[in-house]
């Protein structure tokens, strides 16, 4: 290869470049690192931060959250699954959303299982259905909720009008004395 081809310098340069700035990089890490310890970082107060960190109103609530939404997901694709898509299913004459599917081999199959098992590509579309109404049955029931919360929740005051300069109309601290665009003295 020869290093004097035009076409391969701007390269050359380039990675040159960017080795010394992951040097650097990695020099200043490593400095870091070894400071930090150096300071008094042990175990024990990372331990202190980290229980800190977690015993926070925020990281509670959304770990509450969590493990509450995913048991609610549960209720709700229950919901779907056994109480409304059966009725359904009966009114537009199939028993059973899940098991629509179209197979893309051109053969035909029993039920989506079967289709399975046999290794045919299928486009369930049943499985969609029914994941798109546990998300409409979800979001729908979310809403209604948020939706009471904010009802009982009190309205915020109004935040105060600003103070305003008598002489110039700007916008000044409800403390001032004087004001500090046109310097006048106020009341």
């Amino acid at each position: 290869m020869n290093l004097h081809n035009a076409e391969f310098i701007p390269f050359y340069y380039m990675s040159q470049a960017l080795f010394r700035q992951a040097a650097g990089f990695l020099a200043f890490n490593e400095n870091t690192i070894k400071n930090t310890f150096n300071e008094g970082c042990s175990y024990m107060s990372m331990k202190e931060d980290f229980k800190k960190f977690a015993m926070r109103g925020n990281v509670m609530d959304m770990a509450v959250g969590v493990i509450i939404g995913g048991a609610f997901g549960k209720i709700v694709s229950s919901l779907v699954n056994d109480v409304v898509m059966p009725p359904l299913g009966m009114a537009l004459g199939k028993m059973d959303f899940s098991n629509l599917f179209i197979s893309l081999n051109g053969k035909e199959y029993a039920t989506l299982e079967a289709a399975k098992k046999a290794g045919a590509p299928v486009l369930a579309y049943g499985s969609f259905i029914n994941s798109v109404l546990d998300f409409l049955i979800l979001a729908f029931v979310i809403f209604m909720m948020i939706r009471q919360i904010n009802k009982l929740t009190p309205e915020p005051e109004p935040a105060p009008e600003p103070r305003l300069c008598p002489y110039c109309k700007s916008e000044i601290a409800d403390d001032a004395t004087r004001c500090p665009h046109c310097t006048s003295h106020l009341e």
